[in-house]
């Protein structure tokens, strides 16, 4: 099975950030002081994104009264979900 990225370009550019991200901050953070830092970087490096944003759900056609919300959607089409580790 190949493995193939969908956004090649858009995805290289998040993960660049986020690299970044971890190369200034390092290890050691919990996820809120990461989403900050990522949120700032994806702005210096103006990719557009928007974070935390309340997405509606359904399931097999009704609406759920859960919502979900990603760390931040890029280029109005990618979720990126953040994870902080010992």
């Amino acid at each position: 099975m190949e493995n193939h990225i969908v956004y090649k370009e858009e995805s290289y550019r998040i993960m660049g950030a986020c690299f970044e991200v971890y190369r200034d901050q390092g290890s050691g953070y919990v996820e809120p002081v990461y989403q900050e830092c990522l949120e700032l970087e994806l702005g210096l490096q103006g990719i557009p994104f928007v974070p935390k944003p309340a997405l509606h759900l359904a399931y097999k056609g009704c609406p759920l009264k859960q919502r979900y919300s990603p760390d931040f959607i890029c280029f109005e089409k990618i979720i990126v979900e953040l994870k902080a580790v010992s």
